[in-house]
């Protein structure tokens, strides 16, 4: 029994009563009882078996006899009987984009849609658009999603994967007959999605570890094993490749199966004008040339090709290797280099933890500053904040700051990118923030003009201060709204706008290869996590990984700055940053 089972059992819940209609309060309470289960410090596993759950915020008695239940006993006879009402493939339809609990419950009990199959067939069949709230757009765009869901079958995101790639390079590091251990392929250069995962090690026992990668828990099936490459399924689906190498050839092996295919490319031309022969093993000399010098690791094989290491998250063949050449390459953020962020929510709107929560929890995270940003009176949906309750917020936020040492929550709202680009609130609200956050949360549908001319109107306000996940997109569920991202960033560059990087795995928007551009503008970054609960400000760990493939540095991101500089920095009139 793990927190993520607990967690899960709690969510499936409120889903299954969202789908019988039952009260929205006690579908939230379960939903916000997931969340405080894996936010939770402590071993709330061992606290629930114990029956201790006691005091423990968002944890009512049944949702803790309930815990109790199944920690104990390993299910809960509740979510049982829930489930049995309904078929096993529903779940399923709450991953297409586009449906919601209400669309799923009109499908089953109308049509008697249970699982994807039904869903295809029933669009097939046009039976789909004549339902009440549906008609033939709603039906379109629901086969789109269906056949989008169909090839992104193999694919998982980045922060999916990122905890399961921490527990076998952990696994593989107990080995005794290993000396070196490494994630490759496009998890290491920090690609947002990946079709599989790559693993590297130094061993004298190739064929032993190949055994040994077999024997993990979470090993479906084994797809080829040899003497040094093994091939495995997982549980949730994702094919691992582990390949065996000896010492000598790690650093040959790490820098190939890291990739991508087109810097590897680039990378052994330049090796073969030195009359140098570069593969996965090793760098050896055509007949009559001097051999390369000694190689012992991933640096001094750049070094002996006359280059700059070039970080993982560069590795695209997108001008790092003549930035290398020259010693143009930025000095990548680093982890170390945030001070604070912004874009967080709170209970106030569509959050799981309070104000003081929030700022708690970043504060053991070391940070020097919060923003909140709770979600504007139009996101009804995420129960957004009017005037009257922003108004309270903002004063509820100074109140707390006064108890703070070399800390500080910023008052901020995520302000709604209205259709025709207004904002939300007008500007004498906007006028007593901190800073804002504006973000498009509905019209998708607008062309790529329109859109752009959207964001491009709300980005000329006095009192935007950053844009947020400039697509809208959710990795691997829906695809961005149409923007033209050369100029939106023009124009952010133009109005001193920033443009956060939203570090939410499900988003990690604006795309990695944009950021480029934007730094060469001057377009400042803000990695925000678009926190809904304390324990996503963990989300930072991802940001960081894309700013690095985006190639910034410390210096174009707001929010590696000190609070004293931030503060001086929001006080400041745009037009003068």
């Amino acid at each position: 029994m793990t927190r993520e089972t607990l967690a899960e059992v709690l969510e499936e819940i409120a889903r299954l009563l969202e789908l019988k209609g039952e009260n929205p309060f006690k579908v939230r309470a379960y939903r916000q009882g997931a969340e405080v289960v894996l936010g939770y410090d402590g071993d709330i596993v061992a606290l629930a078996a114990a029956n201790d759950l006691e005091g423990i915020k968002g944890l009512g008695d049944a949702l803790r006899d309930k815990l109790h239940e199944l920690a104990t006993t390993g299910e809960l006879q509740f979510h049982k009987k829930l489930r049995a009402e309904f078929p096993e493939g529903l779940f399923e339809l709450f991953d297409v984009s586009g449906l919601g609990p209400k669309k799923i419950k009109a499908l089953f009990e109308t049509l008697e849609v249970g699982s994807i199959a039904d869903l295809k067939a029933a669009c097939d069949a046009d039976k789909v658009a004549g339902l009440p709230g549906f008609g033939a757009k709603t039906q379109t765009k629901i086969l789109e999603a269906l056949q989008q869901r169909e090839s992104f079958a193999d694919t998982f995101r980045l922060g999916t994967v990122t905890s399961l790639v921490d527990d076998i390079l952990e696994a593989l590091r107990d080995h005794p007959a290993v000396s070196q251990v490494a994630v490759c392929g496009s998890f290491r250069r920090a690609k947002e999605t990946v079709h599989d995962l790559d693993f590297l090690v130094a061993t004298k026992e190739p064929a032993e570890l190949c055994r040994y990668f077999t024997t993990f828990p979470i090993v479906k099936s084994v797809i080829a094993r040899g003497e040094t490459k093994t091939s495995v399924r997982l549980d949730n689906g994702i094919q691992c490749d582990l390949r065996a190498v000896s010492n000598a050839e790690f650093p040959f092996a790490l820098m190939y199966f890291t990739g991508s295919k087109e810097h590897n490319v680039a990378i052994r031309q330049r090796a073969l004008k030195h009359g140098w022969s570069l593969n996965e093993y090793a760098l050896t000399p055509v007949e009559g040339v001097a051999p390369p010098p000694e190689i012992h690791d991933e640096p001094g094989l750049y070094k002996a090709l006359g280059l700059r290491y070039v970080s993982p998250e560069l590795r695209e063949n997108r001008g790092e290797i003549e930035a290398a050449e020259t010693g143009d390459l930025p000095r990548l953020v680093e982890l170390s280099n945030l001070r604070g962020t912004f874009h967080n929510h709170t209970n106030a709107s569509d959050g799981v933890n309070t104000l003081e929560e929030m700022a708690e929890a970043a504060q053991e995270l070391g940070l020097q500053y919060l923003g909140i940003s709770d979600h504007s009176k139009s996101s009804f949906q995420a129960r957004g904040l009017d005037e009257e309750r922003l108004t309270d917020q903002i004063g509820a936020i100074r109140e707390l700051n006064k108890t703070f040492s070399g800390f500080r929550i910023f008052a901020g709202s995520e302000v709604d990118i209205l259709k025709d680009g207004s904002l939300d609130f007008d500007d004498a609200m906007l006028a007593q923030l901190d800073f804002s956050v504006a973000s498009v949360h509905n019209v998708f549908t607008l062309s790529e003009d329109e859109m752009t001319a959207r964001i491009c109107r709300a980005m000329e306000s006095e009192h935007v201060t950053m844009l947020g996940h400039l697509t809208g997109r959710l990795l691997l569920k829906r695809d961005g709204y149409a923007v033209n991202h050369a100029k939106i960033i023009d124009c952010a560059a133009e109005t001193r706008t920033i443009i956060e990087l939203n570090c939410n795995p499900m988003r990690l928007d604006m795309d990695w290869r944009w950021w480029k551009r934007a730094k060469d503008k001057g377009v400042l970054c803000s990695i925000n996590p678009d926190a809904h609960a304390t324990d996503q400000l963990q989300f930072l760990h991802f940001g960081i990984r894309l700013a690095r493939k985006g190639w910034l540095s410390k210096e174009d991101i707001l929010n590696t700055r000190s609070l004293a500089e931030v503060e001086k920095f929001l006080k400041t009139p745009k037009a003068k940053r």
